[in-house]
């Protein structure tokens, strides 16, 4: 019991402080796992395995981390290393194609195709990061489109905030179309024996239509916002080629981009887990330009890294201690069996937990849950396992911290000189986040009960 308290007392803490940002958010993150590894493992639970099981370093060293066969896993205990290093790898990846210009030609290319019109772009880089999202991590498609966000913000002189955060939106509502979108349904899917096409028959045509909605939500709520600094003047706009600063190490970096592209969509056949295409991507963007690999590594965002790692372990004593479970175990005990009442409570918890908590522990924790309904209530488990999915993927979309695309956007903002606070994050992502919940709980209740 003080272990669960001295959990639950330290992550709200730290969740408070996030807020209020008082101080940096990395900091904030790892001195609460500091205290959740001394105070929760060793005075509530005298337990050094908890604490070594959160940690989670064994798991670096076991060939399974590096290579599945047959389907790529998801660590779901303590710290995901395997999130960690595949993050620091495509944030190596990406410093790597700025350096030679190719966002800046992307930026370029982008917005002479739409006559440098601003609120085209926004809902072109919308539709774009849920395209994307549905065959590439999120974290990818965020890295990549909040960065040429930002160059294009520079040069027609707006706010790249708006577009920033609906990006992020849509890159977890696509992900959530598809097996390989987002770690929760990879962890589903692989559980289950879902395919990629199970879950596009049934949580893509669920996020087909809420894109809709989010698109035309976000051009209303922003389109203000979104206000260029003056006219443009197409004639003296620099041209697409004129971005690129090295053209052979241009080409390299886009080989090096269309492989990583190529590792993501595959690896659960491939067998390369996360872990390996980050690692291996970041090796050969730093070999293939060694004179630059210094300064590509000086420019890595570590705060964000940091940031990932704290979090890890103050939700790794929340798992330790049972809290997850007892959320987890509250659906069972009071659905009653009623397939309404249960999907309900199944969509909007998992979605109201996720946007605090990582939704990749939450969503294993759910796992056996759904299972053990399905067997003692009758209701089907496909229809529980489609409202966990898209539960645990847009929940998270509800808060900074609820989504590690989140925390990367966010943190891409903040470091080209755009901080972004909690309400100002909230304000628009809480009412999207209930609008899909919305659609998704009406599309269960007609189509599968």
């Amino acid at each position: 019991m003080l272990a669960q308290v001295l959990a639950v007392i330290i992550f709200v803490v730290m969740f408070l402080l996030i807020i209020l940002e008082i101080i940096e958010r990395q900091w904030t993150t790892l001195i609460c796992g500091a205290l959740t590894l001394v105070l929760v493992f060793g005075l509530g639970m005298h337990s050094m395995e908890a604490a070594l099981k959160t940690l989670n370093f064994q798991s670096i060293f076991t060939p399974g981390f590096w290579y599945a066969a047959g389907a790529a896993e998801e660590s779901s205990s303590g710290i995901n290393w395997a999130t960690i290093i595949f993050i620091a790898g495509m944030m190596v990846m990406v410093e790597g194609m700025a350096r030679v210009g190719f966002f800046r030609w992307l930026c370029m290319l982008l917005a002479k195709a739409v006559k440098y019109r601003v609120l085209p772009i926004f809902v072109t880089f919308m539709l774009m990061s849920a395209v994307l999202a549905m065959f590439i991590d999120s974290i990818t498609v965020i890295l990549f489109l909040a960065a040429v966000t930002v160059e294009l913000s520079t040069l027609l002189k707006f706010d790249p905030v708006p577009m920033i955060l609906s990006e992020v939106f849509c890159a977890n509502l696509g992900g959530s179309a598809t097996m390989c979108g987002d770690p929760p349904n990879i962890i589903i899917g692989t559980s289950f024996g879902y395919s990629f096409s199970d879950f596009i028959c049934n949580t893509g045509i669920i996020a087909g239509i809420s894109l809709v909605f989010i698109v035309v939500f976000f051009f209303f709520a922003y389109r203000k916002d979104l206000k260029s600094g003056g006219e443009v003047d197409i004639s003296k706009m620099p041209t697409p080629e004129s971005a690129i600063t090295d053209k052979p190490g241009f080409v390299v970096s886009t080989v090096i981009f269309a492989l990583a592209v190529v590792l993501l969509v595959t690896h659960a056949t491939t067998g390369l887990t996360v872990a390996t295409i980050g690692a291996g991507i970041a090796v050969i963007t730093l070999v293939s330009a060694p004179r630059h690999a210094l300064e590509i590594l000086k420019k890595v965002d570590y705060k964000t890294i940091l940031f990932f790692i704290g979090l890890f372990v103050v939700v790794g004593g929340l798992e330790e201690t049972g809290i997850l479970e007892i959320i987890a175990g509250f659906i069972g005990r009071i659905s009653g069996g009623n397939p309404y009442l249960m999907i309900a409570i199944i969509i909007w918890v998992s979605a109201i937990a996720s946007a605090f908590v990582d939704n990749i522990p939450f969503a294993a924790t759910m796992i056996p849950v759904i299972q053990t309904l399905a067997a003692t209530t009758g209701v089907s488990l496909e229809t529980m396992t489609w409202a966990l999915s898209m539960g645990t993927d847009i929940g998270g979309s509800a808060t900074p911290i609820g989504a590690s695309a989140n925390v990367v956007g966010t943190s891409v903002a903040a470091k080209a000189g755009h901080p972004v606070s909690w309400g100002r994050y909230c304000a628009k992502a809480v009412p999207a986040t209930i609008i899909v919940m919305v659609i998704s709980t009406v599309y269960i209740f007609v189509v599968y009960l």
